[in-house]
């Protein structure tokens, strides 16, 4: 194992994190809240060490690193992330214990969105910025920052892509993965910008503009007021955020397609993604049932419940998290609805967490094989996605992910109840928008976790690390295989 490669790897996200730390401290400067002395000492304290690892460790056995070492990196890394960037809340005084800031920090990269905090409104500008920007430096993946920013660091560099995005498999624009990361992050950019320039046309001054598309971006849902999305009170901004969180749980792919495809073929370029009709398809069928669910209870407005269903179902779906609308109080149907929508998530090489919809529609036609198998075993059926025969043992591999899926859903939510202070289905639920990075979850748990105990909220960081690291990295860390030294 290539432990010094590891290390110098670590030493470059940590420098990646301090620097990400800087528009935050910059904002800190310009509002003058008392919170500047924190974020700067927070970015020494991690640009030092960083830089130090780099420059002095050497790769030693070469640049070549193995799967199971990028595997190592990704866990290792995120861990080390979610410590480094939970150290300006912690140092601030705003978060008194320090598995409150963990577990906050955790939430941010992983775009999980849950809180510990009951009201923040008074909080320092700098460090609400910082939370926001930690959606937006873990939705696209620190890895893959890393490695635009740092191309040549290693020679198979799709081992930490591999094992950090969000997807079951690995979608290279161009042969090279470094420049892979960088046309994926241009798109990111881009559609960053897109969304804030539209947020300040619908009225949002340029902090809260900033704040909502670091946030949708990362499909996170950190906000800088109790009431989220809600306290705007604005048609128009909510439906540009549910335009961009429906855009951000798109595989980024399709979009590089849209923009070297021809201008007659652009449209079709989605189309012709099976994933991506699935996920249309399923977002508006969803939207008009929700719609339907909800008719009587906003009082047969169809307007409003055509509004708030279509926000908090993209929301849900993309795993962003907002609320515009309290939707523990919707009727039963629609509750389970929600829920349901927990699961699945939006498109593999998306920002968005769950399930993710190509599995989804893979393990149903999966299963759909098994029956007709019984009926007809002699007759020689293949499952296809996209017109192409799918590999049987990415098949195999999407099961066991389901199902460990599910059974970490339960066992987590067994492992909470041991604090015994909530019902069975909130801590269910926690569990589970936990490992889908969801944020919001049900009955009591529904705007904030601060009531779990320290075993609690380490219990949901780990969730949630698992989900947005797609559970086998995090997993691997227990295995005697991960570290041994060859």
């Amino acid at each position: 194992m290539n432990r010094k490669l590891i290390l110098r790897l670590l030493g470059a996200m940590l420098s990646i994190v301090a620097l990400a730390m800087i528009p935050a401290l910059i904002l800190a400067l310009i509002f003058r809240d008392g919170d500047a002395p924190v974020l700067a000492a927070c970015i020494g304290g991690l640009l030092v060490p960083g830089l130090l690892i780099w420059f002095l460790v050497h790769p030693g056995l070469g640049t070549h690193l193995r799967l199971r070492e990028g595997f190592l990196v990704v866990a290792l890394g995120w861990l080390v992330l979610s410590v480094g960037g939970a150290l300006p809340f912690f140092f601030s005084g705003l978060y008194p214990r320090f598995e409150d800031a963990l577990f906050e920090s955790v939430s941010g990269f992983t775009t999980t969105g849950a809180t510990v905090l009951l009201e923040y409104e008074h909080f320092p500008r700098g460090i609400m910025f910082w939370r926001a920007t930690t959606h937006w430096v873990g939705g696209m993946g620190v890895l893959m920052l890393t490695l635009a920013l740092l191309p040549k660091l290693t020679g198979r560099t799709s081992h930490l892509v591999r094992a950090e995005s969000p997807g079951p498999s690995l979608s290279k624009l161009v042969p090279h993965t470094g420049a892979t990361a960088k046309i994926l992050y241009r798109i990111y950019i881009l559609l960053t910008f897109l969304e804030f320039l539209a947020l300040m046309l619908c009225g949002l001054n340029t902090y809260d503009a900033a704040i909502h598309t670091l946030s949708t971006a990362g499909t996170g849902g950190f906000s800088n007021y109790s009431q989220s999305v809600g306290a705007f009170g604005s048609v128009w901004a909510e439906s540009v955020i549910t335009v961009f969180m429906f855009m951000f749980g798109v595989n980024f792919a399709l979009y590089y397609r849209f923009l070297i495809s021809p201008p007659k073929d652009k449209i079709g370029s989605f189309f012709r993604d099976e994933e991506f009709r699935w996920y249309l398809g399923i977002v508006g069928s969803f939207i008009l049932i929700l719609t339907f669910l909800n008719f009587s209870y906003y009082s047969g407005d169809l307007s409003r419940s055509f509004r708030y269903s279509a926000f908090q179902l993209c929301s849900i779906m993309s795993t962003t998290g907002f609320v515009t609308a309290n939707f523990n109080d919707w009727p039963v149907a629609s509750r389970m609805l929600i829920f349901f929508a927990m699961f699945i998530g939006a498109c593999a090489g998306s920002t968005a967490g769950g399930i993710k919809i190509i599995r989804v529609v893979l393990a149903g036609k999966h299963a759909r094989r098994a029956v007709h198998s019984t009926v007809l075993p002699k007759k020689v059926q293949v499952v296809r996605l996209d017109g192409k025969a799918a590999d049987e043992t990415l098949l195999s591999q999407i099961s066991i992910f389901v199902m460990l899926y599910f059974f970490l859903v339960i066992l987590g939510a067994f492992l909470l109840s041991l604090e015994g202070k909530f019902a069975p289905m909130d801590n269910l639920s926690a569990a589970l928008t936990c490992i889908s990075n969801v944020g919001p979850a049900f009955g009591a748990l529904a705007s904030d976790f601060a009531s779990y105990g320290v075993w609690g909220k380490l219990l949901c960081c780990f969730l949630m690390l698992a989900g947005r690291l797609e559970l086998f990295p995090i997993l691997i860390l227990f295995t005697r295989g991960a570290w041994k030294s060859t």
